[in-house]
């Protein structure tokens, strides 16, 4: 068995790689969880995280997708041999990241209330939500920041020096929040919403600066600009583009989701909310064999080593499923106690858990599209994957959210939708590697 595909090798990218991974939704949940439970209009709080979540999610994600671009190409001149030649790319494709996170942040804020009345917030719900974003807004240049460095790090097969910043920043987030949504006795007042923006916003700078010096410390890839650009710089817009459209498609999808159920309700919006949470921390999870698979299928492609390309392939998907089945066994032991870490509302804990089980049924079939995902990305196949989001959303999860509010199914609706979405996502994927990939194995 060759080293490099196997199940030590695998997870020594892999674990690393969830730990990160999931640090942004734990910095995410941490907010729903302390936010729900603020004394004073917990529920209209916890509904403003839930809308500004989404919406920050959406332009992180899509800005986001350049990591992947940048991870597939070093990855793959690294197996080839040939990682000197792109030693001037990662400085002009993080410039080209933060510089377009910017210009979208200063497009989007004066625009900010329009935004969210479309995502149809009202009353103190829209106050909120305007409060909130005002603030936690700012970190969206710095996490971008922080994503290309983890692109990177992980094209050098490395996620140990990610899984690090993302421990310190989740482990800041969670003192702040407690400390600035709550107060500290004769320190700090309450400062509630607000206090959740600040926490999130401290803790991105923090994840910023000790990304910044680790790259600076532990890698040879110099930061400082230089010209001409690049040859890569082609074919990382080219893939960038690829994945923004996708990410769009995907974070279409989240929206509409999201817009539905606040159309139903406070109530229906904060346990909608809670139900994603728990949904994205389990994608997180799961992604880490993505991330593997994004990882050594770059490298294993620049080498042109297509048998271990196909055994690396199963075996991440085979992780992958176990692990979404474990997390998904686990969670319906505990549904009532996954739910109470976030509110103690009983009518938003009825509703939660009256259709948890959709959120833990479409685990295993996440596995198949979050591992996929990773993989093309690493083979550079950002085009199909683009084709494929594009499909999911506009053929399978927006007639079904259709048929779904015309039966008045609700909640239950909505993520019967997000699992058809997922089912055409993980199908695809596996029907393109079986036809491609395995034959080049001749497998």
């Amino acid at each position: 068995m060759s080293k490099i595909v196997s199940f030590k090798n695998i997870n020594r990218l892999a674990v690393p790689a969830i730990i990160s991974g999931i640090a942004e939704p734990i910095l995410s949940a941490t907010d729903t969880a302390v936010v729900g439970n603020i004394p004073v209009n917990g529920t209209e709080s916890l509904a403003a995280v839930g809308i500004v979540g989404t919406f920050l999610s959406m332009l992180i994600w899509i800005l986001s997708q350049t990591r992947s671009a940048i991870s597939a190409i070093i990855s793959q001149y690294l197996g080839a041999g040939k990682i000197d030649e792109v030693k001037t790319l990662p400085a002009q494709a993080i410039v080209f990241n933060v510089g377009l996170s910017i210009l979208i942040l200063l497009i989007t804020v004066p625009f900010i209330e329009e935004i969210f009345k479309a995502l149809k917030a009202d009353g103190e719900v829209l106050n909120y939500c305007i409060s909130y974003y005002s603030i936690r807004v700012w970190g969206f240049p710095l996490t971008l920041f922080v994503f290309a460095i983890f692109g990177i790090f992980r094209g050098l097969q490395n996620t140990f020096w990610p899984m690090i910043v993302a421990l310190i920043g989740v482990a800041s987030n969670i003192v702040l929040d407690f400390a600035l949504v709550y107060g500290v006795a004769g320190i700090i007042e309450p400062m509630y919403l607000e206090g959740a923006a600040w926490a999130s916003l401290i803790s991105q700078a923090l994840m910023a600066i000790i990304s910044f010096i680790l790259l600076l410390k532990k890698t040879n890839v110099s930061l400082r600009l230089k010209r001409p650009w690049h040859p890569e710089m082609n074919r990382f817009l080219v893939m960038s583009a690829n994945l923004f459209i996708r990410a769009l498609a995907l974070n279409t999808t989240l929206i509409l989701a999201v817009r539905e159920a606040t159309s139903l309700g406070i109530d229906y919006i904060a346990a909608h909310t809670i139900a994603m949470q728990l949904w994205l921390f389990f994608a997180f999870f799961i992604d880490g064999y993505g991330s593997a698979g994004n990882i050594l299928g770059g490298k294993l492609l620049g080498a042109k080593d297509y048998k271990n390309l196909a055994k690396m392939a199963k075996r991440v998907n085979v992780y992958g499923i176990l692990v979404a089945c474990i997390l998904g066994g686990f969670a319906l032991l505990i549904p009532e106690t996954l739910g109470r870490i976030f509110t103690k509302d009983p009518e938003v804990l009825s509703l939660f858990m009256n259709f948890f089980y959709l959120v833990i049924i479409v685990l295993p079939i996440n596995a198949l599209a979050f591992v996929g995902d990773g993989i093309f990305k690493g083979l550079g196949e950002t085009g199909f994957l683009r084709n494929v989001l594009l499909s999911a959303t506009f053929f399978g999860f927006v007639p079904t959210l259709i048929l779904a509010r015309y039966f008045d199914w609700k909640l239950h609706g909505i993520w019967i939708a997000i699992t058809v979405w997922m089912l055409i996502r993980g199908v695809a994927l596996v029907i393109k590697f079986k036809n491609k990939y395995l034959k080049l194995a001749d497998l």
